[in-house]
């Protein structure tokens, strides 16, 4: 039977200005984000399910777990970044990213990567980051899933 389309429930963003990305570790970090891509959520592949006995269709299963995919951003920065970003490579801790509404969204996860881009004469020097959700607390070990914390009070 088919299901009908409902109106969506909350608010959705107009502009994605500003959203910003928290290392808890150094949460003042010499670089400015201009583009953040917040991690998505991927249920992975589907297991095929089909048998000798399917007389048509191939079959598929969902699989259990869920994967953060990685958070990147485009950021402008200061040159003497270079040692903090070392600092912060492979540390798992805590990662926020503040959205422009209020909202944040908070998952373990550690610096995977801060890639310069050509410094070009008449452009804004830029640089990519990768950051990988791990979702392991970095004191306890234990599985951690991200929490997305609404600002909404109505």
């Amino acid at each position: 039977m088919p299901v009908a389309r409902a109106t969506p429930l909350g608010t959705m963003l107009d502009d994605g200005y500003s959203t910003k990305i928290a290392l808890t570790n150094d949460s003042n970090i010499s670089f400015f984000e201009k583009t953040v891509k917040p991690p998505g959520l991927d249920g992975g592949d589907a297991i095929d399910i089909t048998t000798m006995h399917n007389s048509t269709y191939r079959t598929m299963a969902a699989r259990s777990l869920i994967t953060l995919t990685e958070n990147q951003a485009t950021v402008a920065y200061d040159p003497a970044v270079y040692p903090l970003i070392i600092a912060q490579l492979n540390v798992n801790q805590l990662i926020t990213v503040h959205f422009p509404n209020s909202d944040t969204l908070d998952f373990y996860g550690f610096l995977k990567s801060f890639e310069f881009s050509d410094n070009t004469e008449g452009e804004h020097p830029e640089a990519t980051i990768v950051i990988v959700p791990t979702n392991v607390h970095s004191s306890t070990g234990a599985e951690t899933a991200p929490v997305m914390t609404s600002a909404d009070t109505s």
